[in-house]
């Protein structure tokens, strides 16, 4: 694993220096959106919805929409006067009984690993959050961005897990709820506390796997194995011009001639036959050309040599 960030953690007087790992990664299965027809993959436009115009990197900033649809563009410099932090400081608040923070709030993991020359602080820590039977709640920089989060022991690991604000978690409001008060009869509720018990057990997360991601690898391995890939060529850099404009015409008169109904194999071998003949005319008309504009031998020279042999 690669450390994404380095600090401290500091309770009291003590100080432990670390370096966090995310805890987790994701194995879902992910599709591509492709051509059907070449395997070639789907690319998306930055396209203004204003003008359609593509817009380049260079030329989008960070908007903030109102809740009445208004847009307010904020730039650099108004972003670097909101409040932030880049403290390396994992600074620990409090410590409170687990059972006293909401699983709602957690959001992601993190291991944190001590340094070489932390182990006896690190351990300290570790050993006081599990004889206490509680979590530190701390604040932590990250990104720029201060956040709450809280310390917790998991396989002689300390693990943070940041969590949202509690603005963040949503409040059920579901009037059949209402609905569901004495509904049970005591009889069910005794069935029910009965079937409890009988699937009662202990959680080993060995006992689980995910089936779909499974099923998909084995049907990407027999289509591997029977042939039945895409190989699409590797995509050029689209310019935005036409290099070949002949090539683009030729295109677009074969696009017309499919929406009719004609064959543009047909047309384009009635086009190479008729560019062949236009070579060849072409060719004879300059050769026509060239013989007529050859130059008389000299008459002078023969006249010399005519005397010469006269005089001999």
């Amino acid at each position: 694993m690669r450390a994404i960030w380095k600090g401290a953690v500091s309770f009291g007087l003590v100080s432990v220096p670390v370096k966090l790992y995310a805890a987790t990664e994701s194995h879902d299965v992910s599709f591509r959106q492709v051509h059907a027809k070449d395997g070639g993959r789907i690319k998306y436009q930055r396209v203004c919805s204003i003008d359609g115009e593509e817009v380049p990197y260079a030329d989008i900033a960070k908007g903030y929409e109102t809740d009445d649809g208004q847009m307010v563009i904020l730039d650099d410099d108004d972003l670097a006067e909101l409040p932030s932090s880049s403290s390396r400081e994992i600074s620990v608040e409090k410590f409170v009984p687990s059972d006293q923070i909401d699983p709602l709030l957690l959001e992601k993991s993190y291991y944190l690993e001590p340094d070489k020359a932390a182990a006896k602080p690190y351990a300290l820590l570790r050993e006081a959050l599990k004889e206490a039977d509680r979590m530190a709640v701390v604040t932590v920089s990250l990104r720029t961005r201060m956040s709450t989060a809280v310390l917790r022991v998991r396989d002689d690991v300390i693990v943070m897990q940041t969590m949202m604000w509690p603005d963040e978690v949503r409040k059920p409001d579901f009037a059949t709820l209402d609905a569901t008060e004495d509904a049970a009869k005591p009889q069910e509720l005794k069935m029910a506390r009965l079937l409890v018990d009988t699937l009662a057990g202990d959680y080993d997360a060995g006992d689980y796997e995910d089936d779909y991601r499974g099923a998909v690898e084995a049907l990407v391995q027999a289509k591997l194995e029977g042939g039945e890939i895409k190989k699409p060529p590797e995509a050029k850099e689209s310019t935005g011009e036409v290099v070949d404009l002949l090539a683009a015409l030729q295109r677009s008169v074969d696009a017309a001639k499919s929406s009719r109904g004609e064959s543009t194999d047909e047309a384009d071998e009635d086009d190479a036959d008729e560019a062949e003949t236009d070579k060849k005319a072409a060719k004879k008309k300059s050769t026509k050309k060239a013989a007529a504009k050859k130059p008389p031998a000299k008459k002078s020279t023969a006249k010399k040599t005519a005397a010469k042999k006269k005089a001999s």
